[in-house]
């Protein structure tokens, strides 16, 4: 049965005007739906940092008016006449990207977020049509099938969001490097994307120790499944941890020493670096090469993957500690969040836009 809207769609959303802007609560059109498109009912919408990082233009190529969001989970609410993997009902999420070339050899191995032509991201970015993309703080979002995957039904709708993206970002490296009974991995940092990477990893089997700051977030740590805890703001953490770990995968956004992390690692130990500090990094070759020691990062995951996280996280009960917000809190929930104030994500329910 052909569900296909024949005009484009009117949803409301929340729009940044300007790089730092309070965001306005305005409506945009979505794209008529094509023959292989999804019309998702968006449910929540989870905030990364990333979007802060995009609506402040820290990053550069800001498109303003802006809607950020690429943490979405809904309902599906019509489909193109060519889908078949999804129905009017189905449970539905889209993560960080909603188009890539599907011919270059990294899309055809299901790792479309490094497409040689270009991924289209969920937003601030232009589609192949050179149509600006809006992200999921909006009631409404048209996106093709192939860029959509299926929330389990045991994995509540709110929680799923952060997962799209904080979960991927997360999963890909521990999977990709091997986290598993037997490996030692150490977590760098206790945040959004280190809660979850704590939960995966002991959920994959590894032994895993958590480096935070301080001791504050310790028990917590250990509730999510970390074997070992420990302060790298005491300096005995890095001799009593020397050439411990397999992996270390460094979830925070700010400069480390590198050479203190990389000494903790035993031969053939990998530091991944997902966070994404503003300033560069400075490390010594010695660092690397008395261990045959590597520095690497990971960026997200295909949809293959980002379908393989979530159904991971659905069976061994893998979920981020978030807290649900109305959408007139966002502008405070981004504030909150450059305070660290938040365990560990926001979510914004859209019924409340």
């Amino acid at each position: 049965m052909c569900n296909n809207h024949q005009h484009t769609t009117i949803s409301r959303v929340l729009s940044a005007p300007h790089a730092k802007a309070k965001f306005e609560n305005t409506t945009i059109e979505r794209r008529e739906l094509r023959a292989d498109d999804v019309l998702i009912d968006i449910k929540f919408s989870g905030i990364c940092h990333s979007d802060i990082h995009s609506a402040f233009d820290e990053w550069g190529g800001g498109m303003f008016p802006m809607v950020p969001g690429h943490e979405i989970a809904g309902v599906v609410e019509a489909v193109g006449e060519n889908v078949t993997k999804y129905k009017v009902g189905d449970r539905v999420g889209v993560g960080c990207f909603v188009d890539s070339c599907g011919e270059c050899e990294y899309c055809v191995n299901g790792d479309e977020q490094y497409c040689t032509k270009g991924v289209v991201q969920t937003y601030n970015s232009l589609d192949y049509d050179g149509n600006r993309t809006y992200g999921g703080y909006s009631q409404k979002i048209v996106v093709k099938e192939g860029f959509v995957v299926r929330i389990p039904d045991n994995l509540s709708m709110d929680a799923a969001s952060p997962l799209l993206c904080a979960g991927i970002t997360t999963f890909s490296p521990l999977k990709h490097w091997n986290a598993g009974p037997g490996k030692k991995v150490a977590i760098v940092g206790m945040g959004g994307l280190g809660h979850v990477a704590i939960q995966f990893a002991h959920a994959m089997g590894a032994e895993v120790t958590v480096l935070s700051r301080s001791n504050n977030k310790k028990e917590e740590a250990l509730s999510f499944g970390a074997d070992h805890y420990f302060a790298t703001s005491d300096e005995t953490t890095f001799t009593e941890l020397a050439g411990r770990f397999d992996l270390i995968l460094n979830t925070v956004s700010a400069n480390l020493n590198v050479d203190q992390y990389l000494s903790l690692l035993r031969v053939d130990g990998t530091l991944v670096n997902v966070g994404a500090p503003a300033n560069p990094d400075q490390y010594s070759v010695f660092s690397l090469i008395m261990g045959r020691r590597s520095i690497a990062g990971s960026l997200v995951g295909g949809i293959r993957e980002t379908q393989e996280m979530l159904d991971f996280a659905a069976e061994h009960g893998v979920a981020p500690m978030i807290e649900v917000i109305d959408a007139n809190q966002v502008d405070e929930a981004y504030e909150r969040v450059l305070r660290s104030d938040v365990r560990y994500r926001f979510v914004i329910d859209i019924s409340t836009l």
